[in-house]
């Protein structure tokens, strides 16, 4: 009897059965891991559905030399792709931050089944949400959305997450990292002055509640498939809506959403004391014809250029 099991069995009472200290050399593999790392990496360009398996991986290696097993190659496979797998950290909001998005739904106006598109605007810390109906998605309808959804919060959240629409966003820059915003957007802004924050690209996870709100708004509040007469009444019932859905006690929370929606308006900016124009501005010069009395004064009808000025809201 070897010495060393004679020191296991007085020091365990049972057999502590085999302990494997450091892993086992893999001598076939080893010159064959940076082509395994290579054809893991180039994956990740390509969609899930056309990468490698660690059995193709395995066939590959063994078009290029390699003698060894599958085993072996499906445990590199998972340790690579456990290694460089992308870790998701749940997300904390503080009071007073908002998120921002479009979502499109059916309603039936006037008789006629249609498609309409419907702001959202949420609030991570309470979950309190707005929602309006338009016909479209243009920089006025982002515009209204944004005064209409200030004013039911009662206050303005310092800072706003939005995806890379192109009403806020003309062009991304540096790699992803950086962004021409907007004159409409920069606009808005200005005169509201809240903070912004654009999610990576194909990252909707950065904005997630307010993903999940658009979800839920087109399940609960437009099913059955509202029935109304304009958009007046539509949004009249989304925001009754979401007027009852403050009663709502989210699981994991203290209160309700009205009850957390304070703390979130203590965060709150104040709002302006101007209200800003959510419409689209078009300055212009008519030619008016000024038309003579026939008797008094006879001759030409005299001509002048003024100037004028139209506004188109999208909600009027």
């Amino acid at each position: 009897m070897h010495w060393k099991t004679l020191q296991k069995m007085l020091t365990h009472p049972e057999p502590p059965g085999y302990r494997q200290c450091k892993p086992r050399p893999k001598q076939k593999l080893a010159a064959f891991q940076e082509r395994i790392a290579q054809i893991l990496k180039e994956d990740q360009m390509l969609p899930r559905k056309q990468r490698h398996t660690a059995k193709r991986v395995w066939e590959r290696l063994k078009e290029a030399g390699f003698t060894g097993g599958y085993t072996v190659v499906k445990e590199a496979v998972r340790e690579l792709t456990q290694r460089n797998q992308e870790v998701f950290v749940p997300l904390v909001h503080p009071p007073g931050e908002a998120q921002m998005d479009f979502g499109h739904a059916l309603v039936k106006m006037n008789g006629v089944l249609r498609k309409v598109a419907f702001f959202v605007m949420a609030l991570p810390y309470s979950d309190a949400v707005f929602v309006q109906a338009f016909e479209r998605e243009c920089t006025e309808t982002f515009w209204e959305g944004h005064v209409q959804a200030f004013g039911f919060f009662g206050g303005v959240p310092r800072r706003i997450t939005y995806d890379n629409t192109k009403v806020a966003v003309a062009q991304i820059l540096g790699g992803g990292k950086e962004r021409r915003l907007t004159h409409g957007f920069l606009q808005l802004k200005s005169h509201y002055l809240f903070a912004h924050h654009f999610c990576r690209i194909r990252r909707g996870n950065e904005k997630g509640v307010v993903e999940g709100l658009v979800k839920f708004t087109r399940l609960n509040f437009f099913v059955p498939v509202p029935q109304v007469r304009d958009f007046d009444e539509l949004n009249a019932f989304l925001r009754q809506r979401c007027e009852e859905d403050r009663q709502r006690r989210l699981r994991g929370q203290s209160g309700t959403k009205a009850q957390l929606l304070v703390e979130d308006q203590t965060a709150f900016l104040p709002l302006p004391a101007v209200p800003f124009e959510a419409c689209r501005k078009v300055s212009s010069e008519l030619l008016v014809l000024v038309k003579p009395l026939a008797r008094r004064h006879p001759g030409r009808a005299p001509s002048r250029f003024r100037s004028t000025s139209l506004r188109a809201w999208p909600s009027r």
